[in-house]
């Protein structure tokens, strides 16, 4: 996964070329080194990439920690974090090789999609195979069931969610109310999604729906468009250990992108463009598309009167936002009315630490509504805690919806190695619907390519 990184701010030259080898090969993975040492690891580093963790964990979480043990039960710890500024992937590579040889450091940050392809290999284990009471941490009463899966696989707990996020329809209230539509709105089904892209196909010079589709738009497509529309279809697109092929709802999902592109509902060049999705972006900004399906960061990042990337003044006026419908009232997931989907990141204890009750100690300290606090410093941002929540974002009606309604009833992809090509498949498929072919046959077609990429028709479920 990650090169072991120098930390500028702290060591240069030649002491720094010792610290972190012996950082490396430290209590983490079994050294018998010394048990009342820790290292944390994390995809992040001051002055570069993920700077506000990296200085949360160095200034907030090792200082806080150590004191904490001193003062509570007079016990002296060292902490050390192992920082890195580099590309995920080989973050990744370098992390798993560690975990293989059996080191690597306590505490680690992982991907939620890397999780089920760490738990496979058994690089990590369940929580409670390292520790025994980690069950009973008063944590977990504050983190939704739904948003407990993002450090999960097969129904076991492998870390704690370190952030999270929700997926939403968003709407221009104008455009809404220049089309005769209520201004404040919620579809019950897809058909009410269609009939409201229909009134404002109405209006000139206006895209009434921007669904993320095809190649160009890569991981958006997949995340932002196909899977929380599969889920209110009613199917995860891996389950019970087996690939969904051509079911009804993949050729449902499908068919939502049909009756879009093929009625003009939807621009269909946008999403051929290589820069596609940034347009979106400002064209929604623009007034010039009704109905967009987006996470929270568009309405943070992109949208912020002040701070966003296609900023709008009147945002808070103008911008709705809806949960996204089932197919049909009760037809998700679960029997649920509304899907979503959320990504994220987990932390997890390395089970081969010397000492894992004090890792899981400071885990669950670094995931305490006073450290997620200190982490976002008066930033309102989503987290897995709905007491933390409940304090951070009140006065952010937008990001408390989604907190609210949308986490409860949110999924995950699937933490496996092969999903990155079956999500590619998935853009293919929606391009080809895009481009005109039949939801029907696009489906058959996908599933015969999947059967290439997940090992043979076994592995899939119709």
């Amino acid at each position: 996964m990650t090169v072991f990184t120098r930390r500028a701010v702290a060591m240069t030259g030649a002491a720094a070329a010792v610290s972190l080898t012996l950082t490396a090969c430290g209590s983490g993975g079994g050294s018998g080194s010394d048990t009342d040492s820790l290292v944390i690891s994390a995809n992040a580093i001051a002055g570069g990439k993920n700077e506000q963790e990296a200085k949360w964990i160095e200034e907030w979480v090792i200082p806080n920690f150590v004191d904490q043990k001193k003062e509570q039960d007079d016990v002296d710890v060292s902490v050390s974090f192992d920082a890195s500024g580099v590309d995920d992937e080989q973050y990744k590579t370098k992390l798993a090789l560690d975990l293989q040889g059996g080191s690597g450091p306590d505490i680690m940050t992982l991907d939620g999609i890397w999780i089920g392809e760490f738990a496979q290999a058994g690089y990590i284990k369940p929580l409670t195979e390292v520790v025994t009471q980690a069950d009973f941490w008063e944590g977990w009463d504050q983190i939704p069931e739904a948003v407990q899966k993002l450090g999960s696989f097969e129904n076991e707990r492998y870390g704690i969610p370190a952030g999270t996020d929700g997926r939403v329809l968003y709407y221009n209230k104008d455009l809404f109310e220049q089309a005769g539509l209520d201004r404040e709105w919620q579809p019950a089904g897809w058909d009410e999604l269609v009939e409201a892209a229909e009134a404002l196909g109405g209006i000139d010079g206006v895209t009434p729906v921007q669904l993320n589709a095809g190649t160009a738009m890569g991981e958006a497509t997949t995340m932002q468009g196909f899977l929380p529309l599969l889920a209110g279809a009613g199917e995860h697109i891996w389950d019970k250990g087996k690939w969904r092929g051509e079911s009804d709802a993949v050729t449902e999902t499908l068919g939502l992108y049909e009756k879009i592109f093929a009625d003009g509902l939807g621009d269909p060049l946008l999403q051929q463009e290589a820069q596609g999705r940034d347009k979106s972006f400002e064209q929604f900004a623009d007034g010039r598309i009704g109905i967009l399906l987006e996470g929270d960061y568009f309405w943070r990042s992109v949208v912020h009167p002040e701070l966003g990337i296609a900023p709008m003044e009147d945002r808070d006026e103008v911008v709705g936002y809806a949960k996204i419908p089932a197919i049909e009232p009760g037809k998700g997931i679960h029997g649920q009315d509304f899907a979503s989907m959320s990504g994220g990141s987990a932390r997890v204890v390395n089970p081969e630490t010397d000492n894992p009750e004090l890792a899981f100690e400071l885990l669950t300290f670094m995931n305490s509504d006073e450290a997620l606090k200190a982490l976002l410093e008066g930033e309102a941002r989503i987290t897995a805690r709905t007491d933390t929540n409940a304090d951070v974002l009140k006065d952010d009606p937008m990001l408390t919806f989604v907190a609210d309604e949308v986490l409860p009833i949110t999924a995950y992809r699937p933490g496996l190695a092969e999903y990155t090509r079956v999500s590619t498949l998935l853009q293919e498929a929606t391009a080809s619907v895009v481009s005109g072919s039949s939801a029907e046959d696009v489906a058959a077609s996908y599933r015969e390519k999947l059967e290439g990429v997940v090992g043979g028709a076994g592995n899939i479920s119709n």
